[in-house]
């Protein structure tokens, strides 16, 4: 009997593999056609909601047009976003594990968050001004002495957004695994501010999260490409934990230990199996290079 049609299933994994390696992905037809009336949708938004955003800057108005942009967004490139807990509306900082530069959307839009982001979202086009439009604070690893700077920013978006978030593990994996928390940006918490509480945040893309999830050497430009192309919506649950003081976890790293424990038995439940190694060495990642400078 010979050999049937090569499964879907595999054609993905190869396609997700030459991704990964670095291997621009070739479009079909109709993935450019959903590609370019993705982005046709979000330069509709882009034009609807940024005039109404300064707008509101212009009157000296809390502005609400950057979350409702970024809950768009989000919907607009596939993902249907399932909140499941209470975010804390004020004085938190988030801290979650990371996927995708779609995390940034999801989040923003189901919270209303500022963020540090890895330098290269701050390069992606659209998607980086728009984030930017949020407050975002971008760091690169090989930016050592530029910590403190970075930690002040921190300090002003908390005071001005009463909410920011980190992804402390420092790069974007694929959803099966959880690497170890760094912590440098943690600092802003030694000592707390004032009534500030920490929120872990469990992101779970489920079953598409290995194709979602901007890993290897792939650029900005392709894994976006190929979100925008794919066909269909996905659903990202965007799981806020209960939230804790950071006095009682003194210190930046006992934080980020009780943060990460508490986001990887969010995480297996959701899995339903145990977390794996992540395949892709961090320092074999250039294009996701690790999001915050230093070593913990």
């Amino acid at each position: 009997m010979g050999d049937g049609p090569p499964d879907r299933s595999d054609a993905k994994a190869t396609a997700r593999a030459d991704a990964a390696a670095g291997i621009p992905t070739q479009l079909t037809l109709r993935e450019q056609v959903r590609l370019w009336r993705r982005v046709a949708m979000l330069v509709g938004a882009v034009l609807l909601f940024v005039p109404l955003h300064y707008l509101w800057r212009l009157l000296r108005l809390s502005s609400p047009w950057p979350r409702i942009f970024l809950g768009t967004s989000a919907r607009i490139v596939g993902a249907r976003v399932a909140r499941k807990g209470v975010p804390l509306k004020r004085d938190v900082f988030y801290i979650s594990n990371h996927l995708s530069w779609i995390d940034i959307l999801a989040l923003g839009g189901a919270s209303g968050t500022a963020f540090v982001a890895k330098v290269e979202i701050g390069a992606s086009p659209i998607v980086g001004w728009l984030a930017g439009m949020n407050r975002t604070v971008y760091v690169k690893r090989e930016n050592r002495l530029g910590v403190a700077e970075q930690i002040n920013q921190l300090r002003d978006a908390l005071e001005e957004n009463w909410a920011v978030t980190v992804f402390p593990e420092g790069t974007t994996t694929d959803g099966q695994s959880l690497l170890p928390f760094k912590t440098p940006m943690l600092r802003v918490l030694e000592p707390p501010p004032p009534g500030v509480m920490v929120q872990p945040v469990m992101l779970d893309y489920g079953p598409v999260a290995e194709e979602i999830g901007w890993i290897g050497v792939e650029s900005g430009i392709n894994n976006a490409k190929r979100i925008l192309s794919r066909k269909g919506s996905f659903e990202l649950k965007v799981s806020f934990l209960e939230p804790f003081l950071p006095q009682d976890h003194p210190g930046r790293k006992a934080i980020a230990a009780e943060s990460r424990r508490r986001i990887e038995v969010a995480l297996v439940e959701a899995l339903g199996r145990p977390l794996r190694p992540f395949a892709y060495a961090m320092g074999a990642v250039p294009s996701g290079s690790p999001a915050e400078p230093g070593a913990s």
